[in-house]
């Protein structure tokens, strides 16, 4: 499914629906960033996904970052609450949300990189090489805290 991001957009459809979605901001032992790049945009992100029923938040987080990337996590903490009604994502089937997720910290666990039908690459990034990516803003905050490794959570 396609998927269009709308940030700060006079143009942008009007939302009919919010979801629960995660992110993990996850470190491997070089102090680089687990990334992929997402099949529906073509942005690179950090991984994450919608809870599903049934699903605490810390296993949607183990789960998608698993199916995204093949690396099985630990969530060890909450980098922020980002709900921006500025944000809308706006997918084929006529579906635009307004942006509700919870950012998790994370630690790798084990695993091997591979990509799924979510993502067409995987890789470990380098802080100083962040700025080569094609990011979308909500993430680039996302990872700026997660970096800054504030005491409190962010919330908007």
């Amino acid at each position: 499914m396609a998927r269009t991001d709308y940030f700060h957009d006079p143009d942008a459809p009007p939302p009919n629906g919010i979801a629960i979605a995660v992110s993990a901001f996850v470190l491997n032992e070089t102090g680089e960033l687990l990334m992929i790049r997402r099949s529906d945009n073509g942005l690179y992100a950090i991984p994450g996904g919608q809870l599903e029923l049934g699903e605490t938040l810390a296993r949607t987080v183990v789960r998608e970052v698993d199916e995204e990337t093949g690396i099985a996590v630990e969530p060890t903490g909450v980098i922020g609450l980002y709900s921006n009604p500025a944000h809308l994502i706006a997918y084929d089937d006529g579906e635009v949300r307004q942006e509700f997720s919870i950012c998790f910290r994370a630690r790798p666990a084990g695993g091997e990189l591979h990509t799924s039908s979510e993502s067409t690459e995987v890789l470990w990034v380098a802080h100083a090489d962040l700025d080569r990516l094609s990011i979308h803003p909500s993430i680039r905050l996302r990872i700026r805290h997660g970096f800054e490794d504030r005491r409190e959570p962010f919330y908007t």
